[in-house]
């Protein structure tokens, strides 16, 4: 199988399903962003320097990611037959992770910048993606049917690479990036 199918020199894509969509469309913008927040967690997983349970959580993440592209690539009145949608179980899941970790981290008493480790980095930067791709299927929302459940994730998911970056910092004995609002000098 080639990878290049030439649809795209005139600014095309497939949808799922075989539909032609422009690349400009507010339903690619939406799972081009999921694909670009799935790239920043395999980013953040190569810099994690041994954690498994941090590797084992994002290696997680990213098939999750992958079934919302597909859905999200999938045009009302398409069947997705690749995958099942995420839903409750996927958003729960989310927020167990999100208390588990909590209760490892000191409590947060200032903002905190993104930095600190490289994987800590990573994931802020894969925060920052994930609130883009959040608008995105917001916007696309406005003009075609997305499932509510699908934004809920999204928004959980950020709250997620949050608390992710911060036990990152932890477990690499780096502290958080503290935000002082009047720096002296």
């Amino acid at each position: 199988m080639k990878i290049y199918t030439k649809r795209g020199d005139q600014g095309e894509t497939s949808l799922f399903g075989g539909a032609a969509a422009s690349k400009a469309s507010p339903r690619v913008e939406a799972y081009g962003e999921i694909d670009e927040l799935n790239a920043t967690l395999g980013l953040a997983r190569a810099a994690l320097s041994g954690d498994g349970e941090l590797d084992a959580v994002l290696s997680g993440l990213q098939d999750d990611l992958f079934r919302l592209g597909a859905e999200l690539s999938t045009p009302p009145g398409t069947e997705n037959r690749a995958s099942r949608p995420l839903g409750a179980d996927e958003i729960a899941r989310l927020e167990r992770t999100i208390d588990r970790l909590q209760e490892e981290l000191p409590a947060q008493t200032h903002f905190i910048l993104p930095g600190g480790s490289p994987a800590a980095a990573g994931l802020h930067l894969a925060r920052t993606v994930c609130r883009r791709a959040e608008r995105s299927a917001v916007r696309l929302r406005e003009t075609e049917p997305v499932r509510g459940e699908a934004l809920v994730f999204l928004n959980r998911l950020s709250d997620l690479l949050f608390v992710l970056a911060r036990a990152a910092n932890r477990r690499a004995g780096v502290s958080d990036v503290p935000w002082i609002a009047e720096r002296p000098g």
